[in-house]
């Protein structure tokens, strides 16, 4: 309903029920915080190199039976190979030295026949030790974390649709249960391939919780607390939650009891049932305009204001318009939409792999990786409140530009920052993880900003669906870093840089009314005829003359 924030306007800005509701549905998205990069820890591959059997080998030779190799200029013990066990037993037995009778480079190698061995430093398991997801099975921990991603597009496809058919309440509820018994049965995973399957559903019910609890509170709260709320709490508390995950995951160094703790953490959510109440804008669209009312009224009960007889009027509830269904297959229809909507995918796509690539690999940096991991999710902290202060006075397409720029060149930087100087390059790293999140969570509000209200929701969809492909691709460009240590680094920095400049061909919104049809979007963006129609409206022209100047303007662009 159009009138909805008029109908209300009598519970206020602020007050017990706005704050209440926003604080608790805040706490929902802590567990979307640390349920949601748990991979970093669980799927970690330790130290390790070929199991060496219990067999009568002497000390020199048992310390000699596994090569070097060369990797990034550095010679370290093999982790896929050994030399020959029955030719090293052969030498052990008949009392030769390794390096002064046997010229080591000139024995044959095979591989880990009797699996590796792995340090237990930092983890006491794995799934990486589980299931010896290395060597030539190492392609299978990427894959895992792409299935979490995979779990969020279906999820995105789908939440929408049920918060739209069951309530948006409802919906949050149902996938927090669904994050927690998945989450549990994960930790109890027999094989690889039984993980990645329940993978999918806790990426399914992650996305869900996310979407339908902004949502909610979008649709509950006032003016002010929504724009506090949508720049601000949402992404904060997701970092808290972030923040908490490398502590857990320091005291507890076994994935399974890592796994069956996290899922325990959404029991705490039972309660919150009794204190968020369901959407009174979506029970109106519903017509349980009886169950809104009394949701209104209880709100301005714990606000202390005395609400009117009656809130929601009864022929503003009849006269609702059924206004045409716009699709996909709309934003194909105009070109200027065209522009945008590719655009728009290259920009949420590249944000996302730089993103999510960066949070992933925090534990192959040098240093401990539990550090590493909260200095990346406490770099977003800062970057969430400058973007919530830049947005209010900034102009969207520069600013968006300059933090794509920054996170790009930054990871286009650290190839070449020598060995000596680790610290240097994670600081360069945690610098591009700023830039990442400060694009992040701009591109929410511009591209919001840009399409029309007929098609917001599905431009929003569309792009949620880029987003989840770059986060599925981003396990692989990490993945790339086996090979060479520089490779994703330059892969990521050069498509964010290519990405921040194509922005500049967006338009500007700032300041600007958001536009509620297709023709308004068209208007603004300055498509046919846009300076005859802006003439015709500064001279008062009749809503009679305006529509056959478009409709004329319509021939014209089918002749051409």
């Amino acid at each position: 309903m159009g009138d909805y924030d008029e109908d209300t306007a009598f519970l206020g800005q602020t007050g017990p029920y706005f704050w209440v509701t926003f604080f608790l549905l805040n706490t929902v998205f802590v567990s979307t915080g640390f349920n949601g990069l748990y991979i970093i820890f669980a799927g970690a591959t330790p130290k390790h190199h070929c199991l060496i059997p219990d067999v009568n080998l002497t000390e020199e030779w048992r310390n000699a039976i596994i090569p070097f190799t060369e990797v990034d200029g550095e010679e370290i013990k093999s982790q896929c190979s050994r030399y020959k066990l029955d030719v090293v037993k052969n030498l052990s037995s008949e009392g030769y030295v390794p390096g002064r009778d046997v010229n080591l480079t000139s024995l044959q190698q095979e591989e880990c026949l009797d699996g590796w061995s792995y340090s237990k430093e930092i983890y006491q398991s794995t799934i990486v030790t589980e299931w010896n997801l290395v060597c030539d099975n190492q392609w299978k921990v990427p894959f895992a974390s792409s299935s979490l991603f995979v779990g969020y597009l279906f999820g995105s496809l789908i939440s929408g649709q049920l918060s739209d058919r069951f309530g948006r309440k409802k919906v949050v509820f149902m996938s927090l249960a669904v994050q927690c018994l998945s989450v549990l049965l994960q930790s109890f995973s027999q094989s690889w391939k039984m993980f990645c399957t329940i993978f999918l559903f806790v990426g399914a019910s992650q996305i869900s919780i996310y979407i339908s609890a902004f949502v909610l509170g979008t649709e509950v709260l006032s003016k002010t607390m929504r724009v506090l709320f949508t720049t601000l709490g949402a992404f904060l508390f997701y970092c808290i939650g972030y923040m908490t995950l490398p502590w857990i995951a320091f005291g507890i160094r076994d994935w399974r009891t890592l796994l069956a703790v996290l899922s325990a953490t959404s029991v705490v959510y039972i309660p919150l049932w009794w204190f968020i109440s369901e959407s009174p804008r979506w029970l109106v669209t519903q017509g349980r305009v009886v169950e809104a009312e009394a949701i209104v009224r209880d709100a301005a009960r714990r606000n202390k204001v005395s609400a009117p007889p009656v809130i929601f009027k009864e022929s503003e509830i009849q006269e609702m318009p059924a206004g045409r269904k716009y699709t996909m297959l709309d934003i194909l229809k105009f070109k200027k939409l065209r522009c945008i909507t590719l655009m728009c995918l290259l920009l949420w796509m590249s944000i996302n792999i730089g993103y999510f690539g960066l949070s992933l690999n925090t534990s192959n940096l040098s240093g401990n990786p539990f550090m590493n991991c909260f200095l990346s999710a406490i770099s977003e902290v800062p970057a969430y409140i400058v973007s919530t202060l830049l947005l209010r006075v900034s102009p969207r397409r520069i600013l968006l530009s300059v933090f794509l720029f920054l996170g790009g060149g930054v990871l286009l930087l650290i190839q070449f920052i020598p060995e000596s100087v680790q610290q240097v390059a994670l600081a360069l790293e945690m610098t591009g993880k700023f830039g990442f999140t400060m694009a992040f969570s701009i591109v929410y509000i511009y591209t919001a900003e840009l399409y029309p209200t007929v098609l917001r929701n599905v431009g929003m969809g569309v792009c949620s669906s880029a987003a989840r492909i770059g986060s599925i691709t981003a396990p692989y460009i990490i993945y790339l870093g086996t090979y060479d240590k520089v490779l994703p680094y330059i892969l990521m920095g050069s498509l964010t840089i290519s990405s921040s400049m194509v922005n500049l061909f967006l338009p500007e919104t700032l300041h600007k009314d958001l536009p509620e049809t297709v023709e308004q979007m068209q208007e603004c963006q300055g498509l046919c005829r846009r300076s005859k129609k802006r003439q015709c409206i500064q001279n008062g022209a009749t809503h009679n003359s305006l529509s056959q100047l478009e409709a004329k303007s319509e021939v014209e662009t089918l002749n051409l």
